[in-house]
């Protein structure tokens, strides 16, 4: 599968799994697992199409296991809009973190923080290049904000950490951030 193709599935299974199942017939459990081939059936794709874009995803977007029933299923790692409980446990996040954004909202984020807005979590990740190619993914000039991590979980926000690496937390005071990375 071309790159090119591989990117726009990923795209389809992301809204599938994280924003919109219900529009395409799929019920996601608790924690947001669908059947594999109930994902297929809902997006007309054939089972290598699938495996290739969960090995081949650069975000590693995807997980894949054998549920208590014996049936194979898939979620996303987070981003979810729907309520879904991942199960993460509270983790110590590393000293600093770092998050990727447009130019354009810095003056916001300065003001009032970074908020999770309709999603569960503010995303966070554990090294500036990361930080970079996620904030780059709209366009436009980015920044990259360091996060005093260790500051927040010393005064008792919560971290929790995606199997995919992402680092999350309900909010980010303003406090927390300091420019550049």
């Amino acid at each position: 599968m071309d790159h090119r193709t591989m990117v726009k599935l990923s795209k389809r299974m992301s809204k599938a799994l994280r924003h919109e199942p219900y529009r395409l017939g799929l019920t996601p459990d608790g924690a947001g697992w669908v059947p594999v081939d109930d994902l297929l059936a809902a997006l007309r794709v054939g089972r290598p199409d699938l495996d290739a874009v969960v090995a081949g995803n650069d975000k590693q977007r995807f997980a894949v296991e054998r549920g208590p029933d014996g049936v194979e299923r898939i979620r996303a790692n987070q981003g979810h809009s729907i309520p879904v409980e991942l199960g993460l446990p509270t983790v110590e996040p590393p000293p600093l973190l770092y998050h990727g954004t447009a130019a354009a909202v810095l003056d916001s984020i300065r003001a009032t923080g970074l908020h999770r807005g309709g999603r569960h979590h503010v995303h966070l990740s554990a090294d500036v290049e990361t930080a970079r190619r996620v904030g780059a993914r709209r366009g436009g000039p980015v920044v990259v904000l360091t996060v005093d991590a260790a500051a927040m979980a010393r005064d008792g926000h919560a971290f929790h950490r995606s199997a995919n690496g992402v680092w999350l937390t309900d909010a980010v005071p303003a406090r927390y951030l300091s420019p550049g990375g």
